[in-house]
């Protein structure tokens, strides 16, 4: 049985039975959620999707009744104050609990919920006479768990991390000083999943906790709380809390619904509430108090004194049509774990049997089991792919490949240091080496001296359908095996396939170096500025170099309504403006098909500037400070693109620099609104040999028509086009000279979906990507970023033309 036989339904049914919620399950998949048609989304840990009936149902609500604020006492305020009650108890009742049992407090989310905790709970400090409280939580926890030790570390408590294997492995059958009455306050914290690899901890750990059998707390004398992270159990997985009573679980809504954001709770079991203690009070939250003295009384409702203000009303309305729609679709928590599971284990199964041509494996899989059964095993699944030399491919170019498909997953360590770090064998020593190399929490660096620092998480939600685990598990074979693939047969057991199988010959073949044709001499053959960022070229001959780069390159950029750039990979048609910089007439010219030409001035006047609001805006992560460009550009803008949008320029009087200095440039390089760098270089041969290899994939891509070199050059959206050298050879220099101008090479650039995007028509394709990928074995760069070297003394560098020579300085190694 080869691969494509495995990655079938009959396949897949042969392995799990428990699929769907009915009949029609496709049906009502492809009826309720007909916006993700083309998408394979598997981000679902990080949110799930919301069905369409559970906003039509609401909207009708909403649209229907009125519904006032619940602290007044009209009509309409107490038909809030009903649903929400209605709500609070529908949430207990999902979790199999009673208002005389646990209070539902609503937060703005799991994370909002935690620091209730952190700020309430009766923290007591260490002395010399008496033992403080312990402040504990499990290593693979969510950095919203970890950073309670912010609060904690400032008031004399313990900070106790724990692993895993320590709970049971140091469990004692008798506590220390167990029969001593000491009523210290301490705090277990620990998933009821981890959101890193889908880990089910055992939730009988609660008990265990409370009664100190299990470690931490059978060597610490006190009273035992704990606080159960429930936010990624809970959407696909149910909580019954009569069989683990934790005394705080905070959850997240969005993760069970997909709508609506920013709603969370904290359930809290109503025997452990007496020992929260708050400080600020807000309205709604006093029975009574006193401005003029120091005299406060909380309200005796639970929920009532710890929701500050006015809760988010129509958001919990809309918590009661999540569970209607949930519970119509699928009948229930037990049927969608069911069924998640079944996808997660099914793609765990022929990922980690996927091996290259040599049969080195293709996937490092990060798990403790072999996913058993649902009640250890969450639907998440997390790896790396690796090369068939046994080398990590980066998570990053795995994740550019798989937009590249529309395929949604996540990468890095999911604000999950612990688990990264234990299941990428990551030391501390490293962590803080990372840093200093340049690596933060949700950057794009995913590999430091050869070592990954995150990894690739998929994860289902109770609308995926056995076509995403077949798409994912195509595109990876499709772009991350060496062939033939092969399989492993022990692994596959199961499956009762014991052959390997292979798929046809790979079009890697192709060597990285191809014969020079042009000869050995290095010109400059084409010069691009770009005036409006993410819109079209301006071709020119010569033109000046300024402080920041080619004169009004990127000095300008589209933003919408909420000031966020925008740009081809979210709007393709951008590339059918075309902007125009007349020099002689001191003028932008904004042309396009079907739009009248108008213009914006290059240089403001004093006057102009401020008339003119300045605003904040986001570059590639940094902050920049912007001027409007006026209500005729952001008209003309709206019109052609059909959002509100408007055109801003970088301010006059704003300086932005290179997150880092490239080695070799003697100062801190000035930026525009280009992403990295002042310039980027391209090189005809490397174009070439990408046409070529696209030519030969010609017949797996039927629906894309042939590039020809100009439109490939294109989409690679470079200011300089180079052409005398062997391809990729620009990656080996360190300096280079064009005329009278020196220029420093300052990286790689790393390529993304947005080179699909036909800069003629604004249409999408899978190349040049593929192609990209398939040549440089998974290494998805192309082209180098530059900085030029002014000179001394000097505040705008010489004319550059087209046809200069270029003399290049190789890296001394």
């Amino acid at each position: 049985m080869d691969f494509q036989t495995l990655c079938t339904f009959k396949s897949f049914e042969q392995v799990w039975s428990r699929y769907g919620y009915g009949e029609d399950f496709q049906g009502v998949m492809e009826r309720e959620f007909t916006r993700i048609k083309g998408i394979t989304y598997l981000d679902h840990a990080a949110t799930t999707l919301y069905p369409e009936c559970l906003i039509r149902d609401y909207f009708q609500d909403i649209s229907r009744n009125v519904y006032g604020n619940p602290h007044s006492h009209n009509p309409s305020s107490r038909l809030t104050h009903d649903t929400v009650d209605r709500v609070r108890y529908r949430v207990l009742q999902h979790f199999n609990a009673t208002p005389e049992e646990y209070s539902v407090i609503f937060t703005s989310g799991c994370t909002a919920a935690l620091k209730l905790v952190a700020e309430s709970f009766p923290w007591s400090p260490h002395t010399e006479s008496e033992v403080g409280s312990h402040f504990c939580y499990l290593t693979d926890s969510h950095t919203s768990v970890v950073g309670i030790r912010g609060l904690t570390s400032g008031r004399g408590v313990v900070t106790l991390p724990v692993s895993p294997q320590e709970v049971e492995n140091r469990a004692k059958d008798e506590a220390e000083g167990d029969g001593v009455v000491c009523q210290t306050p301490h705090l277990f914290c620990y998933p009821a999943q981890s959101n890193f690899s889908g880990r089910k901890y055992p939730l009988s750990h609660v008990k265990g906790i409370q009664a100190r059998r299990l470690y931490p707390a059978c060597e610490h004398q006190g009273r035992w709380f704990v606080l159960l992270d429930a936010a990624a159990h809970v959407s696909c997985s149910p909580l019954n809390l009569q069989e683990c009573p934790a005394d705080f679980i905070p959850i997240s809504f969005y993760k069970m619904f997909g709508f609506p954001t920013g709603l969370g709770a904290l359930l809290v079991r109503n025997d452990a509430a007496g020992i929260l203690k708050k400080t600020y009070f807000g309205g709604g939250t006093a029975a009574a108090y006193l401005s003029g003295e120091d005299y406060y009384v909380h309200a005796a409702n639970i929920s009532d004194r710890f929701e500050d203000g006015t809760v988010s009303f129509l958001d919990i309305i809309a918590v009661n049509h999540g569970f209607e729609a949930l519970y119509r679709i699928t009948g229930g928590m037990h049927n969608i774990q069911q069924h998640t599971f079944g996808l997660a284990r099914y793609t765990y199964m022929l990922l980690s049997s996927v091996c290259h041509g040599n049969g080195r494996p293709v996937a490092q899989i990060y798990t403790e089991g072999q996913f058993e059964s649902p009640s250890t095993q969450g639907a998440v699944l997390n790896f790396n792919l690796k090369d068939s030399h046994g080398q990590i491919i980066g998570y990053s170019q795995v994740d550019r490949m798989a937009s590249l498909f529309n395929i949604h997953v996540r990468t890095g360590c999911f604000c999950n240091t612990g688990a990264c770090q234990s299941f990428l064998g990551i030391t501390n020593q490293q962590m803080r080496r990372n840093l200093q190399a340049g690596h933060v929490c949700g950057d794009s660096i995913d590999l430091v001296d050869g070592q990954p620092t995150g990894s690739v998480r998929v994860s289902f939600g109770y609308m995926s359908t056995f076509e995403d685990c077949q798409k994912f598990l195509n595109f990876v074979a499709e772009c991350f095996v060496e062939k033939p693939l092969t399989l492993d047969q022990v692994r596959l057991e199961e499956l009762k396939t014991a052959t390997a199988a292979s798929r046809e010959a790979s079009l890697r073949g192709f060597a990285l170096r191809e014969p020079n044709s042009h000869g050995e001499a290095y010109t400059l053959t084409n010069i691009y500025i770009y005036p409006i960022k993410s819109c079209a070229a301006y071709e020119v001959h010569d033109w000046p170099v300024g402080p920041q780069g080619l004169l009004y390159d990127r000095g300008w950029m589209v933003v919408n309504g909420n000031s966020v750039c925008l740009s081809q990979k979210r709007v393709p048609p951008l590339c059918l403006i075309r902007p125009q910089v007349h020099l002689p007439s001191n003028k932008l010219l904004l042309q396009a098909s079907g739009m009248d030409t108008i213009s914006v001035p290059l240089e403001n006047s004093t006057e102009m500037h401020r008339s003119y609001p300045v605003c904040q805006s986001k570059v590639c992560g940094d902050r920049v400070e912007t001027v409007d460009c006026g209500d005729e550009a952001a008209s003309w803008l709206s019109d052609f693109l059909g959002q509100p949008c408007r055109l801003i320029r970088q301010s006059p009087d704003f300086t932005r620099g290179m997150k880092k200095r490239p080695s070799g440039a003697a100062t801190s390089s000035s930026l525009s609104l280009v992403n990295e760098a002042q310039y980027l270089m391209i090189n005809r041969a490397s174009v070439e040999l990408i046409q070529k290899l696209m030519s030969s994939r010609q017949d797996d891509f039927e629906g894309d028509r042939l590039l020809d070199t100009q439109n490939v050059i294109s989409r690679f959206r470079a200011n300089l086009v180079i052409a005398g050298v062997e391809p990729f050879e620009e990656d080996n220099w360190s300096h280079l000279i064009i005329g009278n101008t020196r220029f420093v090479v300052a990286g790689q650039c790393g390529r993304c979906q947005m080179v699909g995007v036909d800069q003629d028509t604004g249409t999408k394709t899978k190349e040049p990507l593929m192609s990209l990928s398939a040549c440089r074995t998974g290494k998805v760069t192309f082209g180098v970023y530059l900085t030029h070297q002014l000179p001394e003394g000097s505040t705008t560098a010489n004319v550059l033309s087209a046809g200069s020579p270029i003399y290049p300085e190789p890296h001394s190694s």
